[in-house]
């Protein structure tokens, strides 16, 4: 019995809803059956085909364009057939069970998501890196990040890795052959270089791991909070920044009494901003109250906390009482920003902070170019990949083992069996990101969260 991996597979392709074209794709290992059943005739490979698609007592759902790829000349190795059909959902199903059931002989089965990406990195089609970008050039919330995530797709972010790897499979070529042949007591630090090329190696990690953070921003984005005392602006300053009326203002404390969420972007990095209640001590209104907790809750798991101050309230005792009360409150290490708004209505600005007018909008640039400066960004160089935490993990413990061999080699009795086996393990690391190196349950964690039919 064949294993459920090998056996072929079928979805609808394209997203739920109506629309002018829908797509059902089906691959796996020899799909001819499959396509005389349902086309009538053999296919020219790679060459759409206007035809009808036959239901079983052989009269048509629909006429369409089917194109038939052989293995392994296609997106996942295997064949794969694809019909484009006229997008209404209700003739995709239609379609889908025909499919079904003309593939029941063949062991047919309904894709999970991802599956079809997933086979084709299982059959060498794409490396994990490139898999995972394919996901995030479909979840895309930027140009940019569109424009990374096809970098990597391409193969980008492989390459440099792939490059990575080669160099430190040289080095330890050099330590392992010093410990094959002790015999020929050779100075291995010093006439082979190795302390050099491990530094040069340490230097382009440590310019490979820059790209991927600038990577990982452009996919996950800033996470902002907008918090503060009733009243000092949040939502006129999350209207400012969205250029849209997207919360109610008024002057009346207690506005706002729940998350209102708004994704904008700032040079192409997604900003995930929430504008919470205003935060007091006391309150009689329950749902205020709640409001006021989940605020807290959101401060908790921000990336950048905007704690907003009424530069026309300062000096007020009952006012820098409760900023106090509030301030003791905040989660230690939280990244606080602080922010001075109704500039326009005060006149005069503090020295600390951030100032601005969310009504003349006086100041905003400046809060934009913090935002940015505070998660670690800096101008948007050419050929950045778009880049995942994993990512990210991987190349922090490639850093941690060649900063352990780095110190072996400054020691001249460290033990070269140290040394090699720290750059096994610095070697091991990288190869994790492509997947050379990766347990079956994170293949499962990463393709699980693609859409099915991709």
């Amino acid at each position: 019995m064949l294993s459920r991996r090998a056996l072929p597979i079928v979805a609808i392709a394209t997203a739920s809803g109506r629309g002018a074209v829908g797509i059902v794709r089906a691959s796996g290992p020899d799909l001819q059956p499959l396509v005389q059943s349902l086309c009538g005739r053999s296919l020219v490979p790679r060459v759409a085909t206007l035809l009808p698609f036959l239901a079983g007592d052989g009269s048509a759902i629909d006429q369409g364009l089917a194109l038939y790829f052989p293995a392994p000349h296609s997106y996942t190795g295997e064949d794969v057939l694809e019909l484009q059909a006229h997008g209404g959902p209700v003739l995709l199903q239609m379609l889908l069970a025909r499919c079904l059931q003309a593939g029941q002989p063949l062991g047919l089965r309904l894709a999970e998501p991802g599956e079809f990406t997933q086979r084709a990195f299982l059959n060498g089609k794409l490396d994990l890196a490139q898999a995972e970008a394919v996901a995030d050039l479909i979840d895309a919330s930027t140009e940019a990040a569109a424009r990374s995530a096809g970098r990597s797709l391409s193969g980008v972010f492989s390459q440099q890795v792939q490059a990575l790897r080669e160099r430190i499979v040289r080095l330890r070529m050099l330590v392992e052959a010093t410990l094959d042949f002790p015999e020929e007591d050779i100075d291995f630090l010093q006439q082979a270089g190795a302390s050099a090329q491990l530094q040069d190696i340490a230097a382009a990690l440590a310019a490979l791991l820059d790209g991927a953070q600038q990577g990982a921003l452009l996919r996950e984005g800033i996470r902002v909070v907008l918090a503060g005392q009733p009243n000092v602006g949040k939502s006129s300053l999350l209207n400012a920044l969205a250029g849209a009326e997207l919360a109610i203002v008024t002057p009346i404390p207690g506005t706002t009494r729940d998350r209102i969420s708004q994704s904008l972007q700032i040079e192409g990095v997604p900003l995930h901003v929430t504008d919470t209640a205003g935060l007091r001590s006391r309150s009689d209104d329950e749902v205020e109250r709640i409001g006021i907790e989940r605020s807290w809750e959101s401060i908790a798991d921000a990336d950048s906390v905007l704690f907003l101050h009424d530069l026309t309230q300062r000096g007020q005792p009952d006012y820098e009482a409760a900023e106090a009360q509030i301030t003791a409150r905040l989660p230690v290490g939280a990244k606080l920003l602080h922010v001075h708004t109704k500039l326009d209505l005060a006149g005069q600005a503090p020295a600390e902070g951030i100032s601005l007018s969310a009504r003349t909008g006086e100041g905003l640039q400046a809060l934009r170019q913090a935002l940015l400066q505070r998660a670690g960004w800096h101008a948007l160089p050419e050929g950045l990949f778009i880049a995942r935490a994993r990512h990210i993990q991987a190349l922090q413990h490639t850093r941690e083992h060649l900063q352990r061999s780095l110190a072996l080699g400054e020691e001249p009795s460290a033990p070269l069996e140290l040394l090699a086996e720290e750059l096994r393990l610095a070697h091991d690391a990288l190869a994790e990101i492509t997947g050379q190196f990766t347990a079956d349950d994170l293949l499962g964690e990463i393709f699980s969260r693609f859409c099915i039919g991709k």
